[in-house]
């Protein structure tokens, strides 16, 4: 297995950053189908954050993919603007971080049009504190971190919405979408890999695991967790031309096997919880 770190995407421009770090890798889609149906092991370059798809991905690669014909090329990315663009590229052949609410956002807001070949886990998000230990203790005025993409964002709205402590419209997602803030609490929108860092000068912050695992945060130490009803599960996406790519159906399967759910389980506990199949 081949892992490639883009560590240089962080603060330049996606065009030029997806040029450096991925250099070498070629066109995705060419470097994997010329293998296709040939009988050898074929490769799939998938792009994900470290944790917990990278973790998954690697672990999945090691133990399951060689019975199976396929050597996964885990390509690892720091935040969640540049692996939808590497897709939509070329530079990976499918992606594993992302719900389909922020999928269809992405395909509307940059006129793609890529796919979900299906939910693979729930990466459990949950609000953190270090001034209090129940969210029904924040005070009025209490400055609260929340992403700044239209996903999370709605994301975090929703959960304190359902808790009653704001109402918002239907489907929030931006601060434009609260209709009733009667704590009066001050919002402060941060991009999700500094929200865990932020938590120090807020009263209450959402994170998400991809971000809250390396911080050191569990579940057991958050104010607010989402519920194992939520709607926003992680899911393995491609683009039209490779959605039924042997390879990435091959991975598709892979994730959703007894095995992977059971390494799932056990790694990550209930901050991770695998697809109902």
């Amino acid at each position: 297995m081949t892992f490639i770190s883009p560590k240089r995407l962080a603060g330049v421009g996606l065009a030029a950053a997806l040029t450096i770090g991925l250099a070498g890798c070629g066109a995705a889609s060419d470097a994997g189908s010329t293998d296709a149906g040939s009988g050898d092991v074929q490769t799939i370059k998938v792009g994900a954050l470290a944790i917990p798809a990278g973790e998954l991905l690697q672990w999945v690669d090691e133990n399951l993919a060689a019975d199976a014909g396929l050597d996964i090329e885990y390509i690892e990315f720091t935040d969640y603007n540049t692996p939808n663009t590497a897709l939509v590229d070329g530079d990976v052949d499918a992606n594993l971080f992302q719900n389909t609410t922020f999928l269809a956002n992405f395909n509307t807001a940059t006129g793609s049009d890529l796919v979900s070949v299906g939910e693979i886990y729930l990466p459990v998000a949950a609000f953190y504190s270090d001034k209090i230990t129940d969210i029904a203790d924040l005070e009025k005025g209490a400055k609260i971190a929340i992403p700044d993409d239209p996903t999370n964002e709605g994301r975090a709205l929703e959960m304190l919405a359902a808790e009653g402590l704001i109402e918002t419209t239907e489907n929030p997602s931006t601060l434009n979408d609260v209709t009733s803030n009667p704590n009066d609490f001050e919002f402060v929108e941060i991009e999700n890999a500094s929200l865990a860092a932020a938590l120090p000068d807020v009263d209450a912050a959402f994170v998400t695991i991809s971000f809250a695992l390396p911080a050191g945060l569990k579940l057991e130490d958050a104010i607010l967790v989402e519920g194992e009803s939520s709607k926003f599960f992680n899911v393995l996406a491609t683009t039209p031309e490779l959605e039924n790519d042997e390879r990435v159906q091959k991975l598709y399967d892979l994730l959703l096997s007894d095995e992977t759910q059971a390494y799932m389980e056990e790694t990550f506990g209930d901050q991770m919880i695998p697809v109902t199949k």
